[in-house]
């Protein structure tokens, strides 16, 4: 008696067209159903999986937990400044290679590699603009550009920022998105602490306001300068904000830390900032401390209802 071949599974199934667990053969001319890639996100904070155009739909914020998702420098700019009054100068500034830096890959092969992917030349531009129909200079960070590190065109263009402020009795708003200082640039990032703090410092002297929003996420050189600097301070919903991440701080300390550990709301709690503010209502926001903080009199206009004293 002839002993019947026996097969595996992935044998058995090799030239079947039946995925596994399909339990019937597929019927003429029926089609594989196919999922675009990109139709969904997974979440950053609660880690679920979300249709992309729902999030999208809400302002890239998450409809599970309302974690705010990192948007373009581009969008960023649409969202806060008043149509057509965002005027970007130091524009001219670029980096170069003061070190001539290499590690895996030489820092001009990697500055050329994130202007093409981004069409940005550095992590930030700086620009006048109004808020609200009060004229401002507004600086916003891209994370997309190297991890929205500061280096020293980075630190130069917050410089000129808060000069062109001082200059046109402006107050100066900073959006920020940063790993923290460029390590490609050594001790020329590093600089840019003092001198960002420095040139920030200049316009509480000045009597003028200074604002900054801290988005997801927030770290390093960056927070340890003008970031935490402002008059008033403003985060994002779930926002990392700190200097070290959290994984680095329990290797040194050798203890677990609490939960929600250096997102907004932790820091909220603790005081180290003064607001959390969903993107929805930020520029809003942001008008009414302008209005609060006497912007529009340093600038020759009052507030809507303001009296003159």
């Amino acid at each position: 008696m002839k002993e019947k071949k026996r097969t595996g599974w992935l044998e058995k199934n090799g030239n079947d067209d039946r995925g596994p667990g399909t339990g019937s053969d597929p019927g003429e001319g029926e089609k594989k159903i196919r999922i675009p890639e990109g139709l969904w996100i997974k979440c950053n904070h609660c880690r679920q999986i979300v249709y992309r155009k729902e999030v999208d739909r809400s302002g890239k914020v998450c409809p599970k937990c309302n974690y705010h998702f990192p948007i373009t420098l581009d969008e960023r700019l649409e969202q806060l400044a008043d149509p057509g009054t965002f005027e970007e100068f130091a524009a001219e500034v670029v980096s170069s290679d003061p070190l001539h830096f290499s590690d895996s890959q030489r820092y001009v092969d990697r500055l050329r590699s994130a202007q093409k992917k981004t069409g940005l030349d550095d992590a930030i531009r700086v620009g006048e603009c109004s808020i609200m129909s009060i004229p401002s200079v507004l600086g916003v960070f891209s994370f997309h550009f190297m991890g929205g590190s500061m280096g020293s065109v980075v630190g130069e263009k917050v410089v000129r920022a808060a000069d062109k402020a001082l200059e046109k009795r402006r107050p100066l708003i900073l959006v920020t998105a940063s790993g923290g200082a460029r390590m490609q640039e050594g001790i020329f990032s590093l600089m840019q602490m003092a001198r960002t703090s420095a040139a920030v410092g200049s316009l509480k002297k000045a009597g003028l306001p200074y604002l900054t929003v801290l988005t997801d996420p927030t770290f390093g050189g960056v927070t340890a300068s003008f970031a935490m600097l402002g008059d008033v301070i403003i985060a994002e919903p779930r926002a990392l904000i700190g200097f070290a991440g959290p994984r680095v701080i329990e290797q040194t300390i050798r203890q677990q830390l609490p939960e929600g550990f250096q997102r907004a709301e932790f820091l909220l709690e603790h005081g180290f900032v003064d607001m959390i503010v969903a993107r929805k209502h930020l520029k809003e926001t942001l008008g009414q401390l302008l209005c609060h903080l006497g912007a529009r009199r340093n600038s020759g206009t009052l507030c809507q209802g303001s009296q003159t004293g």
